[in-house]
């Protein structure tokens, strides 16, 4: 494999591990603030608004959806111009 397709092999990897990682996260995250933030208005006696729980707009959602694909290939690409870099049995044993 050239260096390039090396490359592109380890951050297509990680890619889409980071693109589920990040959907998963921000369900969980919308769920968390819909579960904590009531109880903290309990916590104090007050009623919070629907508003208050309804923070987020599709659009912010998904960006932050793909912030997992972006820190994922991020965090790729330094093993991978590792492993393109040096020759195929080393980056295999060390794999």
């Amino acid at each position: 494999m050239t260096p390039r397709q090396t490359v592109t092999m380890v951050v297509t990897s990680v890619a889409g591990t980071g693109l589920l990682a990040g959907l998963v996260a921000v369900q969980a995250g919308v769920a968390l603030h819909h579960w904590i933030i009531p109880l903290m208005g309990d916590g104090v006696g007050m009623n919070l608004p629907t508003a208050a729980l309804s923070v987020y707009d599709p659009q912010r959602l998904t960006l932050l959806a793909l912030g997992g694909l972006v820190i994922a290939v991020a965090g790729g690409l330094l093993p991978a111009t590792w492993a393109a870099r040096t020759d195929t049995a080393t980056a295999l044993r060390s794999e």
